[in-house]
């Protein structure tokens, strides 16, 4: 059964931040709040809670998921950045995008384009999202909170709680904080290519 955790979305307690990364080095999947919609997220090496995401979400191991990152310095350890993809990064970061990036070898092969040796990398403007990733030291693999049959991400904490009560090790609830998925860039091509329109404002890539 899942914990749930009310944590505050300008001033998190930073108790239940310290618990909530015991509960994802342990090996549990969480559901947490950024500044697009609700997210699943677990330890990156850990198979087993990858696993246990792709079932939530009905999903098979096509399915790319993301590394939610604290900032451009940790990006560049898991993505390979040239100087164009740094500025645009730099001008957009954080928000509500999705780079994709060719991956370094540090992250693991199952985690990229089985074909293009990419990954999504996303830095999130989300105060409780920010406090995780700096209490757990590494980026989130992760990936949005839309269940088997739904339209829409999943948005209110307590309908979250009621469907996946028995389906993760924690719940954190930091207010709503909207519906709408994240942009979605492909920076490995020059110009960027646009690959879903999402939260995020087009203007930093010259498409508005």
């Amino acid at each position: 059964m899942a914990q749930f955790f009310s944590i505050h979305p300008q001033n998190p307690q930073q108790r239940l931040i310290r618990q909530a990364i015991e509960i994802v080095n342990e090996g549990g999947v969480i559901v947490y709040p950024t500044d697009s919609c609700y997210a699943l997220g677990c330890k990156i090496g850990d198979k087993d809670a990858m696993a246990r995401i792709r079932s939530i979400r009905g999903v098979d191991e096509k399915h790319h998921f993301t590394l939610v990152c604290q900032d451009l310095s940790s990006i560049s350890h898991y993505a390979q950045v040239d100087n164009r993809q740094y500025r645009l990064l730099k001008s957009s970061t954080p928000g509500s995008y999705t780079f994709i990036l060719k991956a370094t070898r540090e992250v693991p092969k199952r985690l990229q384009h089985p074909k293009r040796n990419t990954i999504g990398i996303r830095v999130p403007d989300n105060i409780v999202v920010q406090n995780l990733l700096d209490a757990l030291g590494e980026p989130l693999l992760s990936s949005t909170l839309l269940l088997p049959g739904d339209d829409f991400p999943l948005n209110d904490a307590e309908s979250i709680r009621e469907r996946l009560l028995n389906q993760v090790d924690l719940i954190i609830d930091g207010g709503a904080c909207g519906i709408e998925m994240t942009t979605v860039i492909d920076l490995t091509e020059d110009p960027p290519v646009l690959l879903r329109k999402g939260n995020g404002s087009l203007s930093p890539f010259g498409m508005a």
